[in-house]
């Protein structure tokens, strides 16, 4: 079966909401023990007992990925549970918006390390395992803004998400020459419950209308091409990325959107 995860352990973190919460869950589906990392224990608890409740398998630790000792402690008790870590996703993102003028160094310092930093700590507590294993998956969630668009007030999150990528492909190198790939994706956007911060419904309503999809993503997509890059059939992939985006991105102008779509 494409994707199946049978006998592998995946650590997600931001797993208890959004596109984390249908990561855990389409991994849990094929078959992965999940660890849910999240700082909201009640959040993350619901994924958890969403997953069992499906006969999937699945742990809570909660945790803060903004520290390097929270990371490295989620890998330890991954590894005290299941025995093993075989694919390291980190999803975990916040984004204040600020203007440039705005932004302060606790405010550039929190973003930078919950978004990119983490990134790194997790692959360095990682890849130890999966060498005496014969393998890995790292798998990020990057996004379109910062590496192809920008949005006036996300220049922090833009800087955290460019950086990512370039550890991504940085990364991959480094360990390509042990079974370890490591890729990621960008999401366009997807109707979770942080988009509430960029509008009211009718907003986000007017915002679909601008995709050339016509619809807003959903974590599932996100989960599903995630998926793809865990999976066996993915071995040959390492240091890309992914656009899921419906479109979003290709047009040159809207104005050429709303004369064609009319």
């Amino acid at each position: 079966m494409l994707g199946d995860l049978t006998g592998k352990v995946a650590i997600v973190t931001g797993a208890g909401q959004g596109i984390g919460q249908g990561i855990a869950s389409v991994f849990a589906r094929a078959g992965a023990g999940i660890v849910v990392a999240t700082r909201s224990a009640g959040n993350g608890q619901a994924t958890v007992d969403d997953i069992a409740a499906t006969g999937g398998q699945a742990i809570l630790i909660q945790c803060d990925v903004g520290k390097r000792s929270e990371v490295e402690r989620v890998v330890t008790e991954t590894l005290a549970h299941f025995g093993r870590v075989d694919i390291g996703i980190h999803n975990a993102a916040i984004y204040p918006l600020h203007t440039v003028e705005e932004l302060t160094d606790e405010v550039m310092e929190q973003t930078l390390a919950v978004n990119m930093k983490a990134a790194v700590w997790l692959t360095q507590a990682c890849v130890p395992h999966f060498r005496k294993q014969g393998g890995g998956r790292l798998i990020f969630t990057s996004s379109v803004t910062g590496p192809r668009v920008a949005m006036p007030g996300t220049a922090h999150y833009a800087m955290s998400k460019g950086g990512m990528n370039g550890f991504i492909r940085t990364a991959a190198l480094e360990y390509a020459r042990e079974n370890i790939t490591v890729n990621g994706v960008e999401p366009g956007y997807i109707l979770t419950q942080a988009m509430s911060a960029l509008g009211d419904e009718e907003q986000l309503n007017a915002m679909a209308q601008c995709i050339p999809q016509g619809h807003l993503g959903t974590p599932e997509d996100i989960a599903n091409t995630m998926l793809f890059l865990a999976s066996r059939e993915a071995g040959y992939i390492t240091g890309q990325t992914i656009v899921v985006d419906g479109g979003s991105t290709l047009p040159e102008s809207q104005v050429v959107m709303d004369g064609f779509y009319g």
